[in-house]
């Protein structure tokens, strides 16, 4: 090649780079958006696909119908919850600004029902004194339930830019239902990649956005309506926020809900709530941890190959850095870092390496 030819193609790739660069800065208020259609456009592929089957000259009405049942089975659901959780978040709120509800006063409770000996580690475990530990749970509570009245707030002064948005994803979803046949191999010969490499990486990007999409969402929902069952039942008040919250928490491998329903259980049984402690506890470890552990292999952990501490590392770092699309980056970002330096073990070595 000579140098002319080597220059027009640097400055060619220098032009793909600084283009490519500012489409992502144009579009990027509403990433968010972007790439949960895309996401949902993967997922729900496989049911564009059964109805194009039924009408195969007909791809606008395949993916309207599509975009139906996803509108009905799972956005008019998830707005419906949203808008009760933020009723009870801040029901519980004015019940704290009223004085109803004590956290301070609640933990007072567990320290006075601990046996004197606990209660004098308590009291030497490196904390001045009890009250200043009941300050700085009580405070980090209050902020909580705080945040999520001002997120509720939030949303309600930016209604037109969430709803400027949905609308956005809505739109995107449909023309990446009906045209993603299309796009997606184009974009695979595009990318500057052998095409055994670009197979297998879309493959274990394809697999891993819908194993973790479908096992979070479900192993999710399961979790926490059990435990939202089970705080009724019990007589916690608001269980469905806490409910709610047990199912986001159900992202978190190795933790998941424990985080809430452990701290509800040492209430109750402290205040003398015996068998609404053990009731929370047995549902706790038994039906809504047997769950996990039934319906998180089966849906996630067989499909990503994704070992389970590398889970909970780039889920919590996904949320940390974009938020609650980061339960679908963190994953796919290590599915994807994974498969990429197996492929290039198996080219250095030349043989291939057995599946992480």
């Amino acid at each position: 090649m000579t140098n002319r030819g080597r220059i027009e193609n640097g400055g060619f790739l220098l032009f793909l780079t600084i283009i490519t660069i500012a489409l992502g800065v144009v579009v990027s208020a509403f990433a968010a958006a972007l790439l949960w259609s895309a996401l949902a456009a993967i997922l729900f592929q496989p049911l564009y696909q059964k109805l194009l089957k039924r009408w195969p000259e007909r791809r606008n009405l395949a993916a309207s119908l599509a975009m139906l049942i996803i509108f009905v089975a799972v956005v008019v659901p998830t707005l419906i919850i949203a808008s009760l959780m933020i009723d009870q978040a801040s029901s519980v709120y004015t019940s704290m600004q009223s004085g109803q509800i004590n956290f301070a006063a609640y933990f007072q409770q567990i320290h006075d029902a601990l046996p004197q000996r606990l209660q004098q580690l308590v009291d030497k475990s490196g904390i001045d004194s009890f009250e200043r530990l009941q300050s700085r749970i009580s405070g980090a509570l209050g902020n909580s339930v705080r945040t999520i009245a001002g997120q509720a707030l939030s949303i309600g002064r930016n209604a037109f830019a969430f709803l400027l948005a949905f609308g956005i994803a809505l739109y995107v979803t449909f023309f990446l239902l009906r045209d993603g046949d299309r796009v997606g191999p184009a974009i695979c010969r595009a990318l500057p990649l052998e095409r055994s490499v670009t197979e297998r990486l879309v493959g274990k990007f394809v697999a891993v956005v819908r194993a973790t999409i479908k096992g979070s969402v479900i192993v999710g929902l399961v979790q926490g309506g059990l435990g939202a069952l089970t705080f009724w039942l019990v007589g916690v008040p608001a269980a469905l926020l806490w409910g709610l919250l047990m199912a986001l928490t159900s992202l978190l491998p190795a933790l998941g809900p424990a985080i809430v329903w452990v701290p509800v259980a040492v209430y109750l049984l402290a205040t003398g709530a015996i068998w609404q402690g053990v009731a929370v506890i047995v549902s706790g470890v038994v039906v809504i941890g047997l769950a996990d552990n039934i319906l998180r292999p089966i849906l996630v952990g067989r499909d990503t190959g994704i070992p389970d501490y590398v889970v909970l590392v780039t889920t919590l770092g996904g949320i940390e850095i974009c938020g609650l699309s980061g339960i679908v980056v963190g994953p796919v970002v290590a599915a994807l870092f994974l498969a990429g330096w197996q492929i290039l073990t198996e080219q250095r070595l030349g043989q291939p390496e057995p599946d992480a």
